[in-house]
């Protein structure tokens, strides 16, 4: 269960953040649900997610990108915790909200706004999965067309709760050995996958109620996706 949302600075599709706020609220509990703002991200809760009663818990971030309405609506937020990191510094304003999370003991940790124009940004966002996998918490980065993590062998899929239509799988940090897909359209039986050959493994589709991803060694990240 989703115990963390971060809300970063790229591409957020309003209604499809409100929903998932709204659904992830739903299972957690209002209590046990911490959202975070890294740095421009807070500008979503000024303008979308204030009037639905979503506040961000913490704000984290040098604030350089805020616009000047963002700046005075971070000093208004009622019991706002503001980490303020320096312009200065090595890594990201959305990396240094996952490692405060982790810190605070987070566990599943969810993304938004971590994808948009700027691919390298994407890039450096999807990265962050196997930071997360280093230190025992499971990242997923969402928007309205990608749900994107690090999935572990024996992970099972069910058709009626997946999003999207279309199953993507890529090897990461290396090739992922003994891949075997079940209840896919496309099946695999004990595949040695590669990055070369990971086009294999691209737009499958569930095809039972159930699905199962298994592997003997590797990282392998699972992106679900619609058009």
């Amino acid at each position: 269960m989703i115990d963390t949302i971060i809300v970063s600075g790229g591409n957020i599709q309003k209604d499809f953040a409100l929903d998932f706020l709204r659904e992830n609220r739903k299972r957690a509990g209002r209590e046990n649900l911490r959202l975070i703002a890294a740095d421009k991200g807070l500008e979503f809760f000024m303008t979308a997610g204030e009037q639905e009663g979503f506040l961000p818990d913490i704000a984290v971030g040098d604030f350089d990108s805020l616009s000047e309405q963002g700046r005075k609506y971070l000093e208004q937020i009622p019991g706002l915790e503001i980490c303020r990191l320096k312009p200065e510094k090595d890594d990201s304003d959305t990396q240094s909200a996952v490692m405060l999370a982790i810190q605070r003991g987070s566990r599943e940790i969810a993304i938004l706004g971590a994808t948009g124009s700027r691919l390298d940004h994407v890039l450096a966002n999807i990265e962050l999965l196997s930071l997360g996998k280093e230190h025992g918490a499971g990242i997923i980065l969402a928007d309205s067309c990608n749900y994107i993590t690090l999935i572990e062998s024996g992970t099972v899929l069910k058709r009626s709760r997946q999003f999207g239509k279309y199953v993507s799988f890529f090897p990461v940090g290396g090739d992922v050995k003994g891949l075997t897909l079940r209840g896919f359209h496309y099946p695999l039986n004990g595949h040695h996958l590669t990055i070369a050959d990971s086009g294999l493994t691209v737009s499958n589709e569930i095809t039972e109620e159930s699905a199962e991803v298994t592997y003997e060694s590797g990282t392998l990240l699972m992106i679900m996706s619609r058009d």
